[in-house]
């Protein structure tokens, strides 16, 4: 039998035990409940200098405490195996220094070690048969508890502890992450990118991109999105995700060419506080806010050398450090990106890794431009029409010959150009009805040098790639080889004067 004062002891424990989980289910302050706890540990078991550590990159520090002042919390972290502490995180087993003032094992990092404190007990904490972290305390001549006692109930404590801990670090890491996003998607509406919908499309060469599409959308694959300035890549790439496993999770999208050299490896992989001029907080990367989703990453054939080199590594390993960190961070992201740049000659010519044009080109979608998508512009039109009127609450009718006229021009900005043509239309067109000559006078750009009324009939007789090309060779010779004027007698802009250039092999 018990005798009385082993009673009271167990009496005690059962008390500390329901005491402790009573604090730890109210979690609304994690530390108060905490040290609540630990001061219940002190004054019902009559143990000293109860403290929580928590392993973090292979150094304990204390988590929480009583009795520890800021300096003292500072100078008490341990190494794994470096004293008592850090053996009991080692060998995942509880460390007893029966007298810790002839033992070597107990180091004292804090100074508590006074005449009253006689012997040091640390249990190991554990999270899914991990180490987590250490529980410890010290026994001093008050301490009615024996060693064995005292290592079982701080053992179930310890699991009470860490279980507490580590859900609290899961939410806040949750919530963390839901305000990264919600910044990030703010930006993005701030900076009216958007996107509507599903892409839009029926011809055959859409049809062909679709299949494409619901084979690989299920897998983990990394695909490369290739084709003109404004066809939709990034609706290619939000459609995938949106049919892949990961669909409930975040789909998050960078371009490129749209931010500096210096700046695109922060933005790609975060960075730390300070690590910068005017990095004064902490900040995760794209990389980061997609983990469990997808990233999309637009005019990837524009990153320099050295982010290239940076990518392959994320690509090969899953892993990377933040600028100013050291730390490496493991993700888990599906990558799409897109280019409309001949990566093949960029790697002949040097400028792009051969090995990461590898790693990106594994499932390749080619989006045909919107002239080599026949009926799939009235269909257009006819979306862009009703939504933008819907927008600037204005009816506008297009006639049967203004709609020929749309479909006979060639696009060079594709969707996007298509998209902004449509609004114009709807703000400054009668809503009468725009006829055919409307049209020309609404949109020049419908009667330039590429398609005139004139050269309809020889367009007949010609592809479409033919007509423009010889379109930009002629203006090239007008001008001189003056690309930027070339540009402004054809109404399409530099960059796309430049990309034709490049698309058909003229020499200037």
């Amino acid at each position: 039998m018990l005798g009385q004062c082993d009673l009271c002891l167990k009496q005690k424990e059962l008390e500390v035990l329901y005491e402790i989980a009573t604090l730890l289910a109210d979690s609304r302050d994690t530390q108060k409940s905490l040290e609540k706890s630990l001061l219940s540990l002190k004054n019902t078991l009559e143990l000293q200098n109860c403290v929580i550590y928590k392993l973090e990159d292979e150094m304990l520090n204390i988590y929480s405490s009583i009795n520890f002042n800021k300096y003292q919390k500072i100078i008490s972290e341990y190494r794994i195996g470096e004293g008592a502490t850090g053996l009991a995180a080692k060998s995942g087993e509880p460390v007893i220094i029966e007298n810790i003032h002839n033992d070597i094992l107990f180091l004292n990092k804090s100074g508590n070690r006074n005449s009253e404190t006689i012997s040091y007990i640390a249990v190991p904490m554990f999270v899914d048969n991990k180490i987590f972290g250490v529980l410890a305390a010290n026994l001093s001549r008050s301490t009615k508890i024996g060693f064995d006692e005292t290592v079982r109930i701080l053992s179930i404590i310890s699991t009470l502890f860490a279980q507490f801990i580590y859900s609290h670090i899961v939410v806040e890491q949750d919530k963390e992450r839901l305000r990264e996003l919600k910044l990030y998607y703010k930006m993005e509406w701030d900076s009216k990118v958007h996107n509507f919908g599903d892409i839009i499309g029926k011809s055959p060469k859409m049809e062909d991109v679709y299949k494409v599409i619901d084979r690989i959308a299920g897998s983990n694959v990394t695909i490369l999105v290739r084709g003109e300035t404004g066809t939709g890549k990034e609706l290619v790439a939000a459609s995938i995700h949106k049919r892949s496993k990961r669909k409930d999770e975040p789909f998050i999208k960078l371009n490129c060419a749209a931010i500096t050299d210096t700046l695109l490896e922060s933005e790609l992989f975060g960075h730390e506080k300070g690590a910068f001029t005017d990095a004064k907080e902490t900040r995760k990367g794209r990389f980061e806010l997609a983990d469990g989703g997808t990233l999309f990453l637009d005019e990837i054939g524009d990153i320099s050398a050295s982010a290239q080199v940076k990518l392959l590594r994320v690509l090969q390993e899953r892993e990377f450090e933040r600028v100013g960190g050291s730390k490496t961070i493991k993700v888990n992201v599906r990558l799409v990106a897109a280019t409309n740049r001949n990566l093949e000659q960029m790697v002949k010519d040097g400028t792009f890794r051969e090995d990461l044009y590898y790693r990106l080109n594994v499932i390749p979608i080619d989006l045909p431009p919107l002239r080599e998508r026949g009926e799939d512009i009235e269909l257009l039109v006819n979306f862009f029409l009703e939504r933008s009127m819907k927008n600037h609450k204005k009816m506008v009718v297009i006639t049967d010959d203004a709609m020929l006229k749309l479909i006979q021009y060639l696009w060079p900005g594709n969707v996007r150009e298509l998209e902004n043509t449509i609004e114009r239309i709807v703000l400054m067109g009668d809503e009468d009805g725009i006829s055919a000559s409307d049209m020309l006078l609404l949109l020049p750009a419908l009667n330039n040098k590429i398609l005139n009324n004139e050269h309809i009939g020889m367009i007949k007789n010609k592809s479409l790639e033919e007509t423009e090309k010889e379109a930009i060779q002629k203006a090239l010779q007008d001008c001189n080889n003056n690309q930027s004027e070339a540009a402004k007698q054809l109404e399409i802009t530099l960059r796309q004067i430049g990309y034709k250039i490049k698309m058909y092999g003229l020499k200037i």
